[in-house]
């Protein structure tokens, strides 16, 4: 059991360990390769630059796809222009304090806040659609785990992700479409959180307090958060756009660390019939 200065936590059973496998099960040290979906370039570094630091750390490595152009994130009419280039520039140095460097950076480009519009196989019109954009990547990738954002109400991009990772990451190992590469399937998927909580299906479901909606959690060691906020300035062009969202990270402060939350996500829930064949047995025929 790995001591590198993470703790991770299994809210649902409320249990804590070094392992980081309680977050992903039957950790491979060595061959693993965490993909992380990105509706926009800093969401991965807001919502998860703990989980990417630890995946490092134990010998995992890490790759962003990032679905959106930033073409909508100025505030400042005069950078209208030149947004997409400065942000793509801004990207490479933030991720560089988190040891990604611009080969594990993929970009798809679709316009801000009109994702939902390029989702599918095939477009109405014929052409390509997300899919055949993420799915051979993340073959290629032979991606092991995935990391997709949370849809609930933060953005329609972050939606728009969402629902791309938990209809994509299942499809990587199914035996279709192997003009798209062939791969074995996603070892297991989370979400992660860039600003909102997330829904409280899952906390009402298995029991959990309505305000504990995420089921796992990282405890950071101060210096992650250091290398997050190192990150985050290189986003010059957003300081005032994401200036709320940065303010709030010291509520993250706990005593045991930096607090960082996900959702243990199972896209394909298969059917337990055992509870409707006892219920059947128990009515009668009128």
């Amino acid at each position: 059991m790995l001591d590198n200065g993470f703790t991770y936590c299994d809210l649902q059973c409320k249990e804590c360990s070094h392992d980081i496998g309680l977050l992903f099960p039957d950790w491979q040290e060595g061959d693993e390769r965490l993909v992380i979906l990105v509706p926009h370039d800093d969401d991965a570094l807001l919502g998860a630059g703990y989980l990417i630091q630890a995946v490092q750390a134990n010998g995992g490595d890490v790759y962003l796809i990032i679905l959106c152009d930033g073409s909508a994130g100025y505030s400042v009419r005069e950078d209208k222009e030149t947004i997409v280039a400065l942000r793509r520039a801004e990207t490479s140095a933030a991720y560089q304090a988190l040891r990604l460097t611009e080969d594990h950076i993929l970009r798809c480009d679709y316009p801000d806040f009109s994702l939902s519009a390029y989702m599918g196989w095939r477009l109405i019109d014929g052409s390509p659609g997300t899919m055949q954009r993420i799915l051979p990547a993340l073959r290629g990738l032979q991606v092991t785990r995935l990391l997709v954002p949370n849809g609930y109400q933060e953005h329609i991009d972050h939606e728009a992700t969402e629902r791309i990772g938990c209809y994509d990451g299942p499809q990587v190992g199914d035996p279709v479409l192997p003009e798209a590469g062939l791969a074995p399937p996603v070892r297991s998927m989370l979400q992660y959180a860039v600003w909102g909580d997330f829904s409280p299906m899952d906390a009402f479901v298995c029991g959990r307090q309505s305000g504990l909606r995420a089921n796992r959690a990282i405890l950071a060691p101060p210096e992650a958060e250091l290398k997050v906020m190192e990150g985050l300035l290189a986003f010059r062009s957003q300081a005032r756009i994401i200036e709320g969202i940065v303010s709030m990270r010291e509520a993250r402060k706990n005593k045991g660390g930096w607090l960082e939350l996900y959702l243990d996500l199972k896209p394909r829930p298969g059917v337990d019939y055992g509870p409707y064949h006892s219920v059947i047995e128990q009515m009668s025929v009128v």
